[in-house]
């Protein structure tokens, strides 16, 4: 009615009935049930929760990933060093990465625990100190995996367009772990089936494989991207930092998770 005019327009999120409630309530209510159904409201909660968290998982995945491009080019030019991937190889790899892997994210279903949580502070803003110190975790792991491949690939004469094309899968191969670690980096613990994607993850990881397919292996695109085409055992050695890369993430939110149970019982 008009009497709750004043309480709705004080509430945090004031909801007011879209047939039976008054044109006052209404104007003064950030949401307007339709239907008058108070149920709506349980599933406008859960569905902004999840929005929620596929936006903070978009920002956990590009943050750290894009910071580890940055570090690798900063770290070659302060230390005098030959750039493992070019600016056209790092401009290939936002193109493909960004468009088809973040996109992804935007469609993760809601976690099976989502409405029993506490709910969030409206102080709690998207950028954290566990978002800063990921991304520094992320990065220096992303520079460490990147300039090692590249350094071994030279110091065992291979060749520069091998050895960058070495370090561009490799970090293509690391963000596609990230995006998989990402997807349940709020959860604790690790089980088989948190690698267990949806379609569009799956999809999304197939067509970049396939895009860095074309990128090494097609003559025309290795003369504009400057790659190589490389061997089995090549390939299999990038996976295995991507393995490596993620059981780093896992064992360190690990420790993480410990350190806030242990907080909670000494409060």
């Amino acid at each position: 009615g008009v009497n709750d005019s004043p309480a709705l327009k004080r509430a945090d999120i004031g909801i007011a009935m879209g047939k039976k409630g008054s044109e006052a309530a209404k104007e003064a209510a950030e949401i307007v049930l339709a239907d008058d159904n108070f149920a709506s409201i349980v599933a406008a909660v859960k569905e902004g929760r999840t929005v929620y968290d596929n936006i903070r998982k978009v920002i956990f995945w590009l943050l750290p990933t894009n910071t580890g491009e940055a570090m690798i080019v900063i770290v070659a030019l302060l230390l005098g060093l030959a750039l493992p991937i070019t600016p056209v190889q790092i401009l290939w790899i936002n193109l493909i990465t960004a468009i088809t892997l973040g996109f992804a994210l935007a469609f993760e279903p809601s976690d099976s625990d989502i409405m029993k949580r506490a709910p969030r502070s409206n102080q709690t803003g998207l950028i954290s100190g566990q978002l800063i110190l990921h991304v520094l975790t992320v990065s220096m792991l992303i520079v460490m995996a990147v300039f090692s491949i590249y350094g071994v690939a030279i110091s065992q004469n291979l060749g520069e367009p091998l050895a960058r094309t070495l370090a561009l899968n490799t970090l293509v191969v690391l963000e596609i772990f990230h995006l998989l670690y990402i997807r349940n980096a709020s959860r604790p613990g690790f089980n088989v089936s948190m690698l267990k994607g949806t379609k569009v993850v799956w999809l999304t990881i197939t067509l970049v494989l396939m895009a860095q397919i074309i990128v090494c292996y097609v003559p025309f695109f290795q003369s504009v991207f400057g790659t190589a085409a490389l061997s089995a055992i090549q390939l299999f050695s990038i996976l295995i930092l991507g393995v490596l890369f993620y059981c780093i993430l896992e064992v360190e939110k690990h420790f993480r998770f410990k350190l806030i149970f242990k907080n909670k019982v000494s409060e």
